[in-house]
C-alpha cells in the first residue's frame, strides 16, 4: 500500500482480509468487483486491490501474517497518533490485544479486540492515498459494528481513539438506538445494538465492512456465479439497496448502493 500524510486520528482507515487462498480470493472479488491487484512493496504475502486506479482494500495470507494464523474475515483499521498509546487504552477499557504493536511498513500496527470480542486494527503511519470511506463505486462505502450496547461501544472507541481531541473534524452522533460517526461531514461508521449474548460463534459482535456498488444485484449475482453465498439476496433499505455476501471461505461483507451520507 503506497501511503502519504498520516490520516485523521480515529477514524477509518483501510480495510484488510485475510484469506487461506490468495489466488482464489483474487479470483473472486476481481470478479464481483472489477478490482486489480498488486503487490503491497511493505512486507512479503500482503496484496493490495485497486479500483479505478486508487488503493481500496487489503489481502493478506492467514497463515503468513507475522506468524499468526487470522480467521478469515474482513478487519476495519482506524488511524491513532500512537499505535502504542492506543493499545494500551484498549487494555485499560477491558479490551485486548492479539498482535502487536510492531513496526510495518513506514508505520506501527496492531490487532486489537474490543470487550465484547469485536476484532479490529490500530494503524499508526501515513495513510493510503485516495482512500476514504464513501468515496465511490467499488470502495469502502461504511463500516458498521453490530454490538450489543451500541453507547457502551461508543464509549470504548471512543477512549480508544480519543474522538473528543478532533472535534473540528470527528461528530460523533447518538441517535435513538445507534451511534453514527462523521469524519468531514460524511459517515463513516456506525454501531447497531440488537446482537443477543448467544454461545453461537456465528453470533457475536463484529465489524461489517460495507463496499459500495451502483449494481448491487448485478454485484450479487456476480458472487453468487463465483461461487459466493448470497446471504441477504439485495433488497431496498433506509440506506439503500443491500446485500450481505459470504465469499467462498466464508468472509462476510456487504454490497450497499449508497456511498455514505454527507451533510
Amino acid at each position: 500500500m503506497a501511503s502519504t500524510s498520516p490520516g485523521v486520528p480515529g477514524t477509518p482507515c483501510w480495510v484488510s482480509l485475510a484469506t487461506r487462498d490468495m489466488r482464489a480470493a483474487q479470483d473472486f472479488y476481481g470478479a464481483v468487483f472489477g478490482w486489480g491487484f498488486g503487490p503491497d512493496r511493505r512486507t512479503e504475502g500482503h496484496v493490495v486491490a485497486h479500483a479505478d486506479g486508487e488503493p481500496v482494500a487489503g489481502l493478506v495470507e492467514s497463515a503468513q501474517s507475522m506468524g499468526v494464523r487470522l480467521p478469515v474475515a474482513w478487519t476495519a483499521y482506524f488511524v491513532a497518533d500512537s499505535a502504542d498509546a492506543a493499545a494500551a487504552r484498549v487494555r485499560e477499557r477491558g479490551g485486548t490485544v492479539a498482535v502487536g504493536p510492531l513496526a510495518f511498513g513506514r508505520g506501527r500496527t496492531a490487532w486489537a479486540a474490543d470487550p465484547l470480542d469485536a476484532a479490529f486494527g490500530i494503524w499508526e503511519g501515513p495513510a493510503a492515498p485516495g482512500w476514504q470511506a464513501g468515496r465511490g463505486t467499488g470502495a469502502v462505502a461504511w463500516l458498521e459494528l453490530h454490538t450489543r450496547d451500541p453507547f457502551a461501544s461508543a464509549l470504548f472507541y471512543g477512549g480508544v481513539f480519543e474522538w473528543d481531541a478532533h472535534p473540528d473534524v470527528i461528530d460523533v452522533r447518538y441517535e435513538h438506538d445507534r451511534v453514527m460517526l462523521r469524519a468531514g461531514g460524511r459517515t463513516v461508521a456506525g454501531m447497531y445494538g440488537g446482537v443477543p449474548d448467544s454461545a453461537d460463534a456465528a453470533i457475536h459482535p463484529r465489524w461489517h465492512v460495507h463496499f459500495c456498488r451502483d449494481d448491487v444485484d448485478a454485484a450479487a449475482a456476480r458472487a453468487a456465479a463465483a461461487h459466493g453465498t448470497v446471504v441477504a439476496p439485495p433488497r431496498d433499505t433506509p440506506l439503500g439497496r443491500t446485500a450481505t455476501i459470504l465469499d467462498p471461505e466464508g468472509g462476510l461483507f456487504h454490497l450497499s448502493s449508497v456511498e455514505g451520507e454527507t451533510s
